[in-house]
């Protein structure tokens, strides 16, 4: 019986030996066995825009609320736009009166205007001849009333009243020819027409007032807030009334397609992967289904494995950060979300992605 009991415990202990012998090389095969993926762990992150007016004013309308799926370009909020029409409409007026300036320096004196002045000029030619006239006999009565007086015909008061007569009407021909050289200075302006240096001040003025006008559209423009991508309205922060200025975010906007998972890839695997590679992406709030992505981005500087990460090689190993993006028109993943990325490695060579490939702008 004894020996019996031997050969039974051998027995037992040589099954032992080849069941631990079988298990030992079937593991030491699947550690060497290449791996058809890579599987990585992350959460999904996406892109946040602070949208917020570009000027000072109360709001006088929102137009979308949390969790409204906004559009590139579409109006989402409104300030009190008074105040800025009314600089707008001034600006208008100011520029339509100075652009008649400048209209009517370029275009010159009109004809009429030079008719004007050359009948003026003839006008004071003729003051002028007969002020000439008025002199020449003044001085014919003046040397008769002296001979005479020298000859006692007349007296003497009758030779000072014709000097006196004689120097009114000399004074009378200088004023004359000034009007006259007033008028043909006018006559000749008027043929020239404006200085280069009026137009150009005119133009100047009118393009500081283009200027001024163009602003103030752009400050009416301000008071209305767009978009600037597709995306989903994650936070309302202010409300109808409330003062606005550009430094008070009004809505944050999730920019989430595309949307990426960060993960962190470990350094013995960084030769296997490429920018443009094809890869899956599993979350647990939708089991049995994968979302297609890519690799967009691989980080160039090495990190310790963050602490929140879970994989399966050790926390001390080296690795660099990814983000494996994907399009999510359905919105379906969010900010935070866990995620699984399996990255194939057969028959996944890098390729081309478009700068939009989700049709985002």
């Amino acid at each position: 019986m004894g020996s019996v009991k031997k050969r039974i415990v051998i027995l037992i202990t040589l099954a032992l030996l080849v069941s631990a012998g079988a298990f030992t090389y079937r593991r030491m095969a699947r550690q060497k066995a290449p791996s058809d993926s890579i599987t990585l762990y992350g959460n999904v992150d996406i892109r946040q825009v602070q949208l917020a007016f570009n000027d000072s004013e109360r709001i006088e309308k929102l137009l979308v609320d949390e969790g409204s799926a906004v559009h590139a370009g579409q109006l989402v909020a409104q300030l009190v736009q008074q105040h800025y029409k009314d600089a707008v409409a001034q600006g208008q007026s100011t520029v339509a009166a100075q652009q008649q300036v400048v209209a009517r320096l370029l275009a010159g004196s009109r004809p009429e205007e030079i008719a004007q002045a050359r009948a003026d000029v003839a006008a004071a030619q003729a003051d002028v001849q007969a002020a000439e006239d008025n002199v020449t006999n003044a001085s014919l009565f003046y040397q008769r009333q002296q001979t005479l007086a020298k000859q006692q015909y007349v007296s003497l008061q009758v030779r000072d009243d014709a000097e006196r007569t004689l120097q009114t009407d000399r004074a009378a021909l200088a004023a004359r020819q000034q009007a006259l050289e007033a008028k043909q200075q006018a006559l000749q302006l008027a043929v020239i027409g404006p200085r280069k240096e009026d137009i150009a001040a005119a133009q100047a003025t009118a393009k500081a007032d283009l200027s001024a006008l163009a602003l103030a559209q752009k400050q009416l423009n301000d008071t209305q807030l767009y978009a600037p991508e597709d995306g989903v309205i994650q936070d309302r922060i202010l409300e109808t009334g409330d003062m606005a200025t550009p430094q008070t975010p009004v809505f944050t906007l999730a920019l989430d397609n595309p949307l990426w998972v960060r993960a962190y890839l470990p350094e013995p695997e960084m030769g296997k992967v490429a920018l443009g590679m094809r890869a899956w992406i599993e979350s647990d709030s939708f089991p049995g289904e994968r979302f297609p992505g890519w690799i967009g981005y691989i980080s160039p500087v090495s990190e310790f494995t963050p602490k929140n990460v879970e994989t399966t090689q050790l926390r001390t190993q080296l690795v660099y950060r990814v983000r494996v993006y994907a399009c999510n028109p359905d919105h379906r993943l969010r900010l935070g979300m866990p995620a699984t990325v399996v990255i194939p490695l057969n028959d996944n060579p890098p390729h081309a992605i478009d700068a939009h490939p989700c049709g985002t702008n």
